[in-house]
């Protein structure tokens, strides 16, 4: 027999961002914002337990807590609009595009009956009632104490840090003429707000709604519950031999559910000393009882112990119900379904009952502001603390707004995510400072992760300098036209730090470089110079840029500034008398003269392309073959060290980044400790983030530099996969301060990775306060751009020189024949 839904549905109206239903019952319905899943350590999921306990003690007598989270198949829907996106932005995109995940919301729906109201049962429910009418007149000071107690729940919960409530409007809770409501939402199972479709809902052949195929799984009876519950569980795909990993005790019917459902959870919240007062009444008859039964006396033994329980410890008895609604479009899915609600159950240790004859009921009391009317034949006897272990705790990860970041992929199903590594963090209070330490051992994707996050950077905008061993760089920077500076016997490293660039301009800091760069050249490490020496070379310097001013013709390098002091400046000092000893200028040329035309290092300060350091936003210096040469290396050194900090100090409002690879470890023992000390604690102050990469513990331990200097100024951590290393993890955890959170989320890292999917995980911990555990997960394109094997970098150099060296063109052309396997 056909009913129209507007005649049966127990809600009368909504006014005053409440729900009213025809029975007298007051509703409000909070939208919250869970923890992230696999972001919470023992103590805080049992810190987190205790908050809802302390909040559930504060609602009213006749209250029902109501949680509905909601956990719909979605897709990602790729951002094709942006035309200002690079080539690798677009294959980010499409590669991503319909990438499947779990979306969730959470609502916490509050209901106060009126006094006196009757209990529903599966045989008493407004379903198959022909007549609903109010039973108590709505009282203004009744609301308004519900509305007090409300606000105190609320208060507690969002004090703990874990949760944040907002409350729903009327115009969220009811349907508009272009949006559907949350009311309209459930009774429909439209996950989509903007389209507003009418379904029949059908209970004669299962419970279905439109074309949707609905299960309903219920924790109604005690006898089906677990033996034990906590506010956590172990999760055996993340932990190691050494470390537990923990999960919320009903995240199996959360977020690691995979299919349409809703998981409610209700609370029903009697007077307490009626529920004693009755319990007690039944330990008396099964006393009478069991003398002729031994399940009489286990009977009568449990009511004792849950009475003795709530006297002596001051526990909340409440009555409890949880139920998990499934569905699909398509029937043949059903028994998947079945098996994997099941499964989950069994995972907590529970049985699955699957209603049937009971289904259109519980579903009928899951219409928000329709709790009350629950059939309580189906609910069981517990107190709040074991109750608010079944609720579900977690949601999946969010997006940061922020528009600086990297896009990282959810843990569980690789859904793309923005993540904001530097800004973020300083505006809450989390760091104090951008800086970076990157640690993971060779195979581990560090490579990729950094390739990643810097293309990212640079994309908005960030100047990027690169200190690196190993070629790691050398396709993204083809890719973004970049400054690549690398020694080969063919083409030898060049620089010409005489240039002056377009807006530049000759200040005391870049006199000050230029000769250091000149001192260190003409002096060995243990020489000295005196004040004389550092005066005619000032005086030097001064000329010298004077006479470029006068001669146009004249281009800076050291050709023209050694032509400059041999020509002109050793007739100046002659006129003003300088004794040999005061400045020894026939010394300094003659030490010079190989870095002078015709010289073994001529080309070394004399390049005439590449010279635009100061607004070129991405170099690379490649260290590799000159790591160990006496004289290339310390020049090259300093040279960096000029670069940047000239960027540091003169680009104001723009992000800086010096990255130093492996080459920190060189570049230290080159008496570059202290300029690494210097940038690390100065370089926030301009805006800037210094980054250090390396391969082996062994390195942070031996090296002070990096003990003191890097890892205490770098409120920013990110490890890769650290397997190798769980037997002697415990050193690391104490020399990077990791809680014990952190070290579970470290031993984490691709334990359970998804063979279907070619990606690396990455730790990142931001000030020991914000720990996760993300995918880098890259298109093919992306992949083939920062990929470190010498077999492909050489098939895209192959297929760049086919398209006149167009790396971008060549990259398509290669990923294209991947994908068709070629």
């Amino acid at each position: 027999m056909e009913r129209e839904l507007n005649n049966v549905l127990p809600i009368m109206d909504v006014e005053h961002d409440c729900i009213i239903s025809k029975q007298g019952d007051i509703t409000i319905v909070f939208k919250a914002v869970l923890p992230e899943i696999f972001t919470l350590s023992d103590q805080e999921y049992e810190a987190f337990h205790q908050s809802w306990i302390k909040a559930i003690k504060m609602l009213p007598k006749f209250c029902v807590f109501h949680k509905q989270d909601w956990f719909l198949q979605s897709t990602y829907k790729a951002d094709f609009s942006n035309d200002d996106n690079s080539f690798l932005s677009r294959s980010s995109e499409r590669f991503f595009n319909e990438r499947p995940f779990l979306d969730h919301s959470c609502y916490i729906i509050l209901t106060k009956k009126p006094v006196g109201r009757k209990n529903s049962s599966s045989l008493f429910s407004t379903l198959i009632r022909r007549s609903i009418a109010p039973e108590e007149t709505l009282i203004t000071q009744i609301l308004q104490d519900f509305l007090d107690s409300v606000g105190q729940f609320k208060r507690i919960m969002e004090d703990s840090g874990f949760i944040k409530l907002d409350r729903l409007s009327d115009d969220e809770l009811r349907s508009q003429s272009r949006k559907i409501g949350f009311i309209e939402k459930y009774c429909f199972l439209s996950e989509k707000e903007e389209s507003f479709i009418f379904k029949d809902i059908k209970f004669n052949d299962g419970l279905q709604v439109g074309d949707r195929h609905c299960q309903l799984f219920t924790l109604g009876d005690a006898a089906d519950l677990p033996g034990l519950c906590g506010s956590r569980i172990n999760f055996d795909r993340y932990s190691t031999d050494k470390t537990k990993f923990s999960i919320g005790f009903a995240s199996t019917l959360g977020q690691l559910l995979s299919c349409n459902h809703i998981y409610n959870q209700y609370l029903f919240i009697e007077d307490a000393q009626k529920t004693i007062q009755k319990l007690e009444s039944k330990r008396l008859r099964l006393q009478s009882l069991s003398a002729y039964s031994r399940e009489n006396m286990i009977a009568r033994d449990a009511v004792n112990d849950f009475l003795n329980e709530a006297i002596t410890q001051q526990r909340l008895p409440v009555k409890a119900h949880f139920n998990v609604l499934a569905w699909t479009d398509d029937k043949e899915e059903l028994k998947e379904i079945k098996n994997k609600v099941s499964s989950a159950l069994a995972q907590m240790d529970a049985a699955a009952k699957q209603e049937t004859v009971g289904a259109p009921q519980i579903y009928w009391a899951g219409i928000p502001g329709n709790a009350a009317d629950f059939p309580m034949n189906d609910t069981f006897d517990t107190f709040s603390e074991q109750a608010v272990c079944f609720l579900n705790m977690e949601t999946g990860y969010r997006s940061s707004l922020s528009p600086t970041g990297i896009r990282l992929g959810d843990r569980l199903t690789g859904k793309p995510v923005h993540v904001d590594i530097s800004d973020e963090p300083i505006k809450r209070g989390i760091c104090t400072n951008r800086n970076k330490f990157i640690l993971g051992p060779s195979g581990s994707g560090k490579s990729f992760f950094t390739n990643h996050m810097v293309r990212s950077y640079y994309e908005q905008g960030t100047h990027i300098v690169l200190v690196d061993v190993g070629h790691s760089y050398k396709g993204l920077c083809d890719m973004v036209d970049g400054y690549y500076f690398t020694y080969d016997e063919k083409n030898p490293i060049r620089f010409n730090p005489f240039y002056i660039g377009e807006g530049d301009n000759l200040d005391t800091e870049k006199k000050e470089s230029i000769k250091t760069l000149l001192l260190a050249l003409w002096k060995k490490d243990d020489e000295t110079f005196n004040r004389s020496e550092y005066v005619a070379l000032s005086n030097a310097l001064q000329l010298y840029y004077e006479k470029l001013e006068t001669d146009q013709k004249l281009f800076p390098c050291f050709n023209s500034f050694y032509d400059f002091l041999k020509d002109d400046f050793v007739t100046i000092l002659q006129g003003d008398k300088v004794k040999e000893k005061d400045f020894d200028v026939n010394n300094f040329l003659y030490v010079l003269r190989p870095y002078y035309k015709g010289g073994e290092f001529d080309y070394l300060l004399n390049a005439t392309e590449n010279l635009n350091l100061l607004k070129e936003r991405f170099i690379v210096f490649e260290l590799d073959n000159i790591k160990d040469h006496p004289i290339l290396f310390p020049v090259v050194t300093i040279i960096i060290m000029e670069v940047f900090i000239s960027k540091m100090r003169k680009l104001k409002g723009i992000r800086k980044m010096i990255l130093i690879e492996e080459a920190w470890k060189a570049i230290a023992r080159e008496g570059m400790a202290e300029y690494i000390k210097y940038l690390f604690k100065t370089v926030r102050k301009f805006y800037g983030e210094a980054i250090v990469v390396t391969q082996e513990v062994e390195d942070i331990i031996s090296s002070p530099v990096v003990k003191q200097a890097i890892i205490n100024n770098s409120d920013c951590k990110i490890l890769l996969d650290q397997s190798k290393y769980q037997n002697k993890f415990d050193l690391i955890q104490e020399l990077l301060g990791l809680t014990e959170k952190e070290k579970a989320l470290v031993l984490s890292v691709n334990k359970a990775n998804d063979p279907n999917k070619k990606y690396k995980e990455v730790f990142i911990s931001l000030g020991g306060m914000l720990s996760k555990v993300y995918r880098t997960e890259v298109s093919l394109e992306e992949y083939l751009t920062y990929t470190t094997e010498e077999s492909e970098k050489v098939k895209v150099n192959a297929y760049a020189a086919k398209f006149g060296g167009d790396i971008k063109k060549g990259i398509a052309a290669l990923a294209q024949d991947m994908r068709n396997g070629n």
